[in-house]
């Protein structure tokens, strides 16, 4: 197998023979962020394209869409207008695209490919194909052959980037397609279509067709690069680098690839047995040692870190227990030796005494006062006893955010006396319904109609918003009537999850951040007024906690970009001289697409049956998000039925470490900034 010699480089030569790859039966590169891979591969891209053109010959490109590649085609622009690098002499052959769609239909590759590459540089736009999706039914076919023929009158594709998708599909080759598979017309996986619902606000808008390259297209390509960032994916990856090849997870057919690189972040790579086990490909160094690593590096500001003492002995511990379930106090030296972590029980003397030393660490970080216990001996809790009366400051991505993920959290900080305030950062408006807000709009009419002779007004809202939503087609820019209907709607249910919880309508602020309101589901770059916002009110405050979405693989990436918007305020802060940042203690949940693991968490807090019902009663009062989200989890089941489920099951895996047995427990992580 092969080892990383240098980061900077993805080609084979720059690696060699290591045991800690031996589980993996294709190349792969770790990177600390996808912002580092993301420029490694463009500038693997941009110096084929010198190369080719040194040699005057034509760069015959596999492009791909989707979220995975835009920071390769930003670095590759930049490269274009910075450096000067040319696609005069480039051919691109774009991987799949939807059927039927329109070219200027936001969710089409064509407009996607445009907006983010063709039309900031200098490639010949009759160099570039993408599969038709306006044909006519009996002419696709015969499209599908000529662009294989076109493919191969070039030379062939000299490089073909990759995405994944969470079923393993490469392009829209799903499970079951065939090794030896070409361009072809192929009907989506349901849990594909899942995915996409929210580039079509809503599943039931997806298509169900798409033109794909065949995986025999792809495995022609004389060099491959697949991309995947964040948790999500590291599932997937597991399988695809380190499974038996099978049709049912497409992207294992790249194991028999002799130029094939799968270039992943730390998170993506989080399953990788040399990532999650390393005592299983080698020796270990179990020393006891201080780490920092880096949980978000965003596009400016400061890293956000997690500081882990012993993480890794940890980590090994909580392992062994799940895996041969055992609790931990239960386990043994041959426990240990029979799995690879003799070298531990050499270093630290017996089992018994690893045992209890983790154990004690997992216990402490079970409370019932996630703002501290005042006037107790703070040691061995995860918050500080002082001030016994805190300023809490909530950041919530999205309307029901907090209450899904903290919810009884939250309950527990009101009901002990702490002064919580609660930040919603983005409207939300684009997770509601078109008939969520013609609904709200007949309430409106009906309310119109009732007060008729109180009211003068020329057009009902009911008029705009009726008239607006019958000329859109999934996906097109909303006017600004309908956008507000919708941002009203989830603004009046996060009011009422608010009372409901006990927290004032004075410490309620909704920010509505000018990143996400765009009136279609793509985002706005992160800008000055966005982070100016978060300042003022982190300013306005001084808390001493800071609770945050840590859930950095929500579909439409707003968590990731409101983390970011934080570290960049707080930066802010820090370079102004302003110390209350010193006595301020940030703690990141998750619980809306995934959840903390074991090893990870630093502050539990335990739920009782009745707590559950009140955090669920909390969620409930987001009704438009309730029974099925516009854009669902992942799984496609109600958000509430999600929380509980993870809440559940964590306080399953702490029983079963031998830890007290509790209904539910929500999580967190403390971070150091």
């Amino acid at each position: 197998m092969l080892k990383e010699a240098q980061p900077e480089h993805l080609g084979r030569q720059a690696w060699e023979i290591d045991d800690r790859t031996k589980f993996e039966k294709a190349h792969t590169v770790i990177f600390e962020d996808s912002i580092l891979a993301s420029q490694v591969v463009a500038q693997e891209i941009a110096d084929l394209i010198k190369q080719k053109a040194q040699a005057g010959e034509p760069c015959v490109l596999g492009l791909a869409t989707g979220s995975t590649p835009k920071k390769v085609y930003a670095e590759l622009v930049r490269l274009h207008r910075e450096e000067g690098l040319s696609f005069a002499n480039v051919h691109t052959f774009n991987l799949d695209e939807y059927y039927p769609m329109e070219p200027i239909a936001f969710q089409s590759y064509v407009r996607f490919m445009r907006e983010l590459l063709f039309d900031h540089v200098d490639i010949d736009m009759e160099r570039v194909h993408i599969p038709d999706g306006t044909l006519p039914r009996g002419e696709v076919e015969g499209f599908c052959q000529k662009y294989e023929q076109m493919i191969l009158e070039l030379g062939g594709l000299d490089l073909q980037i990759l995405g994944i998708g969470r079923t393993g599909h490469i392009g829209f080759n799903e499970p079951g397609s065939h090794r030896f598979s070409r361009t072809r017309m192929i009907t989506l996986d349901e849990i594909t279509r899942l995915d996409a619902a929210k580039d079509f606000m809503g599943r039931s808008n997806v298509p169900t067709k798409a033109v794909t390259m065949g995986v025999e297209t792809i495995m022609n390509a004389r060099r491959v690069v697949l991309m995947a960032w964040g948790e999500g994916k590291a599932p997937i990856i597991k399988r695809s680098v380190e499974g038996e090849i099978s049709e049912q997870i497409p992207a294992t057919f790249l194991q028999d690839h002799t130029n094939v690189s799968f270039v992943l972040d730390r998170a993506a790579a989080a399953e990788l047995t040399r990532i999650k086990t390393p005592w299983a490909v080698g020796s270990v160094d179990w020393r006891e040692t201080t780490t920092k690593s880096v949980v978000f590096s965003g596009t400016g500001g400061d890293p956000i870190y997690f500081e882990t003492v012993d993480q890794l002995t940890k980590s090994a511990v909580i392992w062994l227990s799940q895996h041969l379930q055992k609790p931990i106090l239960k386990l043994t030296d041959r426990d240990y030796n029979d799995n690879g972590m003799s070298d531990l029980v050499v270093d630290r003397g017996s089992a018994y005494d690893i045992n209890i030393r983790v154990f004690n660490e997992v216990q402490h970080t079970i409370t019932g006062w996630p703002g501290g216990k005042p006037n107790a001996d703070d040691t061995y809790r995860p918050e500080r006893a002082a001030p016994a009366s805190k300023k809490a400051l909530v950041f919530s991505p999205l309307p029901d955010d907090a209450v899904v993920s903290m919810g009884g959290t939250l309950h527990r900080l009101v009901d002990q006396g702490h002064d919580v305030y609660v930040a919603f950062q983005t409207s939300g408006a684009m997770g509601v319904s078109d008939e969520e807000a013609l609904r709200y709009a007949e309430f409106v009419q009906d309310l119109d109609d009732a007060l008729a002779d109180k009211l003068t007004q020329e057009a009902s809202v009911y008029d705009e918003v009726f008239k607006s939503l019958n000329s859109l087609t999934p996906g097109d820019p909303e006017p600004l009537v309908v956008r507000m209907v919708k941002r009203l709607i989830r603004r009046s249910e996060a009011k009422a999850a608010c009372r409901f919880v006990g927290i004032p309508s004075a410490h309620e602020f909704f920010l509505d951040m000018p990143f996400y309101e765009t009136g279609g589901v793509s985002l706005n770059s992160l800008g000055e007024a966005d982070i100016n916002q978060m300042v003022k009110i982190l300013t306005a405050i001084k808390p001493q906690q800071i609770y945050a979405a840590g859930d950095l693989s929500d579909p439409l990436g707003v968590h990731r970009v409101c983390l970011d918007a934080l570290i960049q305020a707080l930066s802010a802060i820090r370079r102004s001289g302003d110390d209350w940042l010193d006595d301020c203690w940030i703690w990141l949940y998750r619980g809306a697409w995934q959840e903390w693991s074991v090893d990870d968490i630093e502050m539990a807090v335990p739920l009782s049956p009745e707590e559950v019902i009140r955090k669920r009663n909390a969620i409930f009062r987001h009704q438009s998000q309730k029974d099925t989200a516009l854009i669902p989890d992942l799984s496609g089941s109600e958000p509430w039925r999600q929380a509980e489920q993870r809440n559940a099951r964590t306080a399953e895996i702490y029983d079963q470490l031998g830890l007290a047995e509790y209904e539910a427990i929500e999580a967190f992580k403390r971070c150091c900034f």
